[in-house]
């Protein structure tokens, strides 16, 4: 007999219309809808008018139940697995399934969507170049703190998810680790009705939220570390060589190329340079 497919099916973080057209039609075409939380599921089904049985697969029962789910893949089922919001295995169920699903060779097929991390860092402002997805800190409070130290200088953009109860902490840990002057990108409810972008630095962050109200899920951003190039030289200033360099005549492109290839560092770290003089 031949195994059953396991489709891993974004569902929408907010806005019921950012779901796909392909994730309705694969939804309706699967023989049975493993769900994070069946009842926030089903709400889901019941709007797009989908009836499908549904077995509960969250974080805690993973281990559990991926032997069961295995099982009915061979029987020929095909499945899908969707997380509350979101996609799955992205700090929600799924990661464990799609192991066990490498190793029994199940073909797994994703349907992609919505990734609330892609979403906030898109609008933050901070570099979309580089970044490093951290997702949810740890509770413990030594973990948490030992794990921002490695971060210290981590030069990428920094990308957290919080809950709203535990998000002041998150920024005076935050704060304490990377300084009061570090920008901070605080994306909440996004694609909601109440979506807002808040951007800071550290120390306003800290003061803003001192005795604020906070509401809703988080996407928290943080500027990576600049390095300057002036810790990498030893020799004459950048701004003085691009001086030098613009008074013989060479436009300022063509001078931040030139400086870059003598300082042995990169034209962007020339820019970024300059841009903080």
């Amino acid at each position: 007999m031949e195994a059953g497919k396991l489709y891993l099916v974004a569902t929408p973080i907010g806005n019921l219309e950012d779901i796909t057209l392909r994730a309705l039609r694969i939804l309706k075409e699967v023989d049975t809808i493993l769900a994070e939380d069946t009842r926030k599921t089903k709400q889901l089904l019941n709007h797009f008018e989908i009836a499908k049985p549904l077995i509960s697969f969250y974080r805690h029962n993973e281990g559990v139940k991926t032997d069961f789910v295995i099982s009915l893949l061979k029987e020929g089922k095909n499945l899908a697995l969707v997380s509350d919001a979101g996609t799955p295995g992205i700090s929600d169920p799924g990661e464990d399934l799609v192991r066990a699903c490498i190793e029994n060779e199940i073909q797994m097929v994703p349907v992609p969507g919505s990734v609330a991390f892609v979403q906030g860092l898109i609008c933050s402002g901070l570099d979309t170049t580089r970044f490093v997805f951290e997702g949810f800190l740890s509770i413990n409070k030594r973990v948490r703190k030992e794990r921002l130290a490695e971060l210290a200088n981590e030069t990428r953009t920094m990308i957290f998810y919080e809950a709203p109860h535990k998000l002041r902490r998150t920024i005076d840990d935050l704060y304490d680790t990377f300084g009061p002057d570090r920008r901070i990108v605080l994306a909440r409810e996004i694609t909601k009705i109440y979506e807002e972008y808040l951007r800071f630095t550290l120390a306003e962050a800290k003061e803003y939220y001192e005795d604020k109200d906070i509401k809703g899920e988080f996407v928290v951003l943080v500027e990576g570390k600049i390095i300057l190039p002036e810790e990498k030289i030893n020799d004459l200033p950048i701004e003085v060589l691009m001086q030098q360099y613009e008074a013989e005549g060479l436009d300022k492109k063509e001078a931040m190329k030139k400086v870059a290839k003598e300082k042995g560092i990169t034209k962007s770290d020339v820019y970024k340079y300059l841009l903080n003089r």
